[in-house]
């Protein structure tokens, strides 16, 4: 049994991580978000014999002593912590640089000091920006196309400096687009599913040209946890991704074709990133994560979709639909 801790545990990958560690038999501390209502975001939703096996530990991931004491006693960090709005690091960027870049130093600084075992450090595919070249291997060039990548981009290699300097056993884990339920409504497969499930005949979304990538939760979930069992990914960097793509377009015609047919695409000015900060191309490389692990993607585009839509229909009281989710 090995003590693991994830931070950012009260968010969309960090609940499905804290229900499968759990699940394998890990001794789970889920580190989340203080707050004065003592909420612990989508842990309150998962199975009481899955809740009662965690340890909960809220916090801030900007505090060093709150991180430091969270990460006492533990073998294993898994660091999800973070802002990760696009639209929103528009408007608050120094936000950004505390949590994303000062936060990942706290969990560095810690796991250095307390000789953690492994901290696999949560990346994006957006900090590689428009694909120069297709698929996207973790060879491709940096570029900072918003605040939030930039951040990230800052993030890691920070992670990699420790490895490189104080030999901390740091793996970089690059998930590409990742959905499934319990994601925020700022994503787009959320942003498309609620507006059809509320009724909706006219679906508001930005550009619809770009291709993404997109991963299922519970794939990016046993990705972590594939690289985390394998000694041959201490001091990479390692893509999660299908090596598939689709537009945007064309994804919201299939749920539309699902849910409501008689829906309309609305192309909104609000929702349009800065031109030189969209991401039009998005395709990544699986290769790596398959030589160094056992891994392989086990859900389909559509057999994703059918969960993620049965999950917002369930709960879609839990999201407010008539407004722009930044």
């Amino acid at each position: 049994m090995k003590n693991v801790l994830i931070t950012g545990a009260d968010g969309f990958i960090g609940s499905h991580l804290v229900e499968e560690c759990v699940r394998v038999g890990n001794k789970v501390r889920a580190f989340v978000y203080y707050n004065s209502f003592n909420t612990w975001g989508w842990l309150e939703v998962l199975p009481d014999e899955i809740l009662k096996e965690i340890e909960i530990i809220t916090g801030d991931i900007r505090d060093p002593n709150g991180v430091r004491t969270a990460m006492k006693e533990i073998h294993e960090v898994y660091h999800l912590a973070a802002l990760i709005a696009i639209p929103f690091s528009y408007h608050s960027p120094d936000t950004y640089v505390d949590t994303n870049i000062k936060g990942t130093l706290n969990v560095l600084q810690a796991a250095r000091d307390l000789d953690t075992t492994r901290v696999l450090v949560t990346s994006t595919s957006e900090v590689y920006g428009t694909a120069q070249y297709v698929p996207i291997d973790e060879k491709h060039p940096f570029q900072g196309q918003s605040p939030y990548s930039a951040t990230k981009i800052g993030a890691d290699r920070l992670a990699e400096s420790f490895y490189r300097s104080f030999n901390t056993p740091v793996t970089i884990v690059r998930p590409f687009n990742t959905y499934g339920p319990r994601q925020s409504a700022r994503a787009v497969i959320p942003t498309i599913i609620t507006q059809l499930l509320a009724g909706y005949e006219e679906i508001h979304l930005g550009s619809l040209s770009p291709t993404r990538d997109f991963n299922y939760v519970k794939d990016t979930v046993s990705g972590f946890m594939a690289i985390a069992n394998s000694n041959k990914t201490i001091g990479e960097e390692i893509n999660i991704a299908t090596q598939m793509e689709i537009s945007i377009r064309k994804l919201a015609e299939e749920l539309i074709r699902q849910i409501n047919p008689n829906a309309q695409i609305i192309c909104e000015e609000e929702r349009l990133r800065p031109e030189k900060s969209e991401v039009n191309r998005l395709l990544g490389s699986n290769e790596k994560i398959k030589r160094l692990t056992d891994w392989k993607p086990e859900y389909s585009l559509d057999d994703g979709l059918y969960e993620t839509i049965a999950f917002f229909r369930e709960n879609l009281g839990r999201y407010k639909t008539d407004i722009y989710n930044v």
